[in-house]
């Protein structure tokens, strides 16, 4: 347990001293939430959608909350690259005890990120239908920040460069964020992209925000935390086992 803390403090500590990463993280879902939520929300009211930004505000807060959690898997290669992994490695804990505390870290990371935009979503306009689901709503979020900054770990064990990271990356987590229904309704849209959102993870991390914090769910919120849960834990062993087998 004490590695797991120290790593967790490690991460946290990281992310408070970057101001710079702080701020910047939040640049592309400002421009999401301004730009289309203001942008789009005439057109989304006169299609008697209701308000937009009430839609859109819980797909940006998981779409800041993902691509936080993701790319902390950039931090292993740099560890890898500068020796710090190889100092951890070597300690006298398991992979996994080790994996598990950056994993946690990473996480909590995304989740503040993610009240950080929450917070300004509330500035914006966002309102919440009751407060009694914001407690869920939380640890929906952390459920996706767990999941996807174990994916973020899987991706990265096996590899050396920031370049392929990048890569992956990009064929991989911007397809995720705009095919889980983040920007548009699910109900309304064509089969295949339902049938697509159905097999991507975030697709059920931005219901379970939207049906908690904004009152509309297009799939069960049961449905959305027990397939969150599952796909967590199967990749927390899948990171767990390829990190098990890094060699510096």
């Amino acid at each position: 347990m004490d590695v797991i803390y120290v790593l967790w403090l490690r991460q946290v500590k990281r992310y408070v001293r970057s101001r710079a990463r702080i701020i910047g993280s939040l640049g592309q879902p400002l421009l999401f939430l301004l730009g289309l939520g203001f942008g789009l929300g005439p057109v989304f009211q006169r299609a008697g959608m209701g308000n937009y930004i009430q839609f859109l505000a819980p797909g940006v807060i998981a779409m800041t909350v993902l691509f936080t959690s993701v790319f902390s898997g950039i931090e292993l290669i740099w560890d890898r690259q500068f020796g710090f992994l190889k100092e951890t490695l070597v300690a006298p804990v398991s992979r996994l005890t080790i994996m598990i505390g950056r994993v946690l870290g990473g996480a909590t990371v995304a989740v503040v990120q993610g009240l950080i935009l929450l917070a300004i979503c509330l500035v914006a306009g966002f309102r919440f239908p009751s407060l009694a689901t914001v407690p869920l709503a939380l640890f929906i979020m952390a459920l996706i920040a767990v999941l996807f900054t174990a994916m973020g770990t899987a991706i990265a064990s096996p590899m050396r460069d920031f370049q392929g990271f990048q890569l992956i990356m990009n064929f991989l987590v911007l397809p995720m964020f705009f095919l889980s229904g983040a920007l548009f309704p699910l109900g309304d849209a064509p089969w295949l992209l339902r049938a697509i959102a159905r097999v991507n993870p975030l697709s059920y991390g931005v219901d379970g925000l939207r049906g908690t914090l904004g009152g509309i769910a297009y799939f069960q919120i049961t449905t959305d935390i027990a397939v969150l849960v599952s796909v967590t834990v199967g990749l927390l062993l899948l990171g767990g086992y390829l990190f098990s087998r890094i060699e510096l």
